[in-house]
């Protein structure tokens, strides 16, 4: 089963795209909805964190008292896929369990916002968009990068964690999901 933290931004995109792979998917909205989500058993989880607006959500996880419980989920081994704002929550700034610093807003505003077909390791090319996009500044050396684009990091994972500066969720095409299901939750079982 797959969370999804539904505080704000992107959620329901990637509930569509859970449910056309057959994967079952529950919203997390506050903390009664996390501890329901952990509380089951004998099946592998995921959590994502969607795009959106970074300083947001991390306010929202404060406040509805979600903040450490996610994070000592993820540090415990939880695999997590961030997508976009999702990738900043995971740098040092802010949840800090991926060795990354986040660059925000980097291909500027709204009207910054572009659609590439550019490769990711193992996937070959697949289509991305980009909506006021982060990047990756710096990876640690436990980072493996699985996609740059015009010299930035815009895909990499650490562990359990995997995270893009693009919305897979925003296109048809499923690879990106597929690989955090298969390479992520599978092998955390």
């Amino acid at each position: 089963m797959i969370a999804i933290l539904a505080l704000q931004g992107a959620f329901a995109e990637h509930q569509q795209m859970l449910c056309r792979l057959g994967e079952e998917s529950v919203l997390i909205r506050n903390l009664a909805d996390w501890n329901s989500f952990i509380s089951i058993s004998d099946c592998p989880k995921g959590l994502i964190l969607p795009g959106g607006e970074s300083t947001t959500m991390m306010r929202l996880m404060k406040d509805l008292e979600l903040l450490q419980p996610i994070r000592e989920a993820i540090v415990g081994g939880l695999p997590v896929f961030g997508t976009c704002a999702g990738l900043i929550l995971l740098d040092h700034d802010h949840l800090n369990t991926m060795d990354i610093i986040a660059k925000r807003n980097a291909y500027g505003r709204q009207l910054g916002s572009f659609e590439i077909s550019h490769d990711i390791k193992g996937l070959g090319a697949i289509p991305m968009t980009f909506i006021r996009a982060p990047y990756i500044a710096e990876a640690g050396p436990n980072v493996e990068v699985l996609s740059t684009y015009d010299g930035r990091i815009i895909a990499a994972r650490q562990g359990q964690q995997l995270v893009t500066a693009f919305h897979p969720e925003l296109t048809t095409d499923t690879r990106v999901h597929e690989l955090f299901i298969k390479e992520y939750m599978i092998s955390a079982k």
